[in-house]
């Protein structure tokens, strides 16, 4: 099926985009300090996967790591909405009245559009705690409407998954299951920590270390789709 081919080919991109822009800014913020005219947005060595040394907006929001972060996530805004488009096509032809269609559709396309709202604004500057809270919805927007929309596609593959042995490895499928799962769990028990003052550190490692599990299932869906000369 062509549109196999097409995201499994997207999936890969929307791992290896926002993994390199990200850590591409972190490895400058850090280590290249006069590439930064304003000395106040340098970070020192971080591991922020450990140490939750420095946030990702901290780490991508400055001149000149902006330059990559944000066309990078515009990018990916664009592959994301593909790839839950091409998802659609796909169940379509499989299920083609599934009742989890529209809700994939619109979670999926929606984190997309979040994203896209996030980078727009990260970096801009307005000392307004409703613009503060606008921000921190729309973020917190994005990574529901993500975690959401990979839980109905999974649950949705699972539902079909005798008719596609012939195109899928079900062990990862079956891994991706276990990741989402895993986020849910994860977010749940975050809420307590993150709704609270303090645990500055934490929270920063939790953001990346959770940035990494998300964009994963997009890594497990390229290795899930079997190769259209194997089908």
């Amino acid at each position: 099926m062509d549109k196999i081919a097409k995201v499994k080919s997207i999936s890969i991109w929307i791992f290896i985009v926002p993994f390199v822009a990200l850590n591409t800014c972190l490895i400058l913020i850090t280590q290249f300090h006069q590439l930064f005219p304003n000395q106040e947005d340098v970070i020192n060595f971080t591991l922020p996967y450990i140490d939750g040394g420095a946030s990702i907006s901290r780490t991508a929001r400055a001149f000149p790591t902006y330059l990559i972060f944000k066309p990078a996530m515009f990018f990916t805004s664009y592959l994301l909405i593909k790839y839950w488009k091409y998802n659609k096509e796909i169940i379509t032809s499989f299920r083609k009245d599934h009742k989890n269609i529209s809700k994939i559709v619109f979670f999926g396309i929606g984190s997309a559009i979040l994203l896209s709202i996030h980078s727009i604004f990260l970096g801009v500057k307005f000392d307004y705690d409703l613009y503060k809270l606008f921000r921190r919805v729309v973020m917190l927007g994005f990574i529901i409407f993500e975690i959401v929309a990979q839980t109905y596609l999974v649950i949705t593959l699972y539902s079909f998954k005798n008719d596609l042995l012939k195109f899928i490895n079900p062990r990862i499928l079956r891994a991706k299951l276990i990741l989402v799962s895993i986020l849910i769990i994860v977010a749940v028990i975050s809420i307590p920590l993150v709704s609270v003052e303090g645990n500055k550190y934490l929270k920063h490692a939790l953001e990346w270390d959770y940035f990494i599990g998300v964009i994963s299932f997009y890594l497990l869906t390229f290795f899930m789709w079997k190769n259209k000369k194997n089908n």
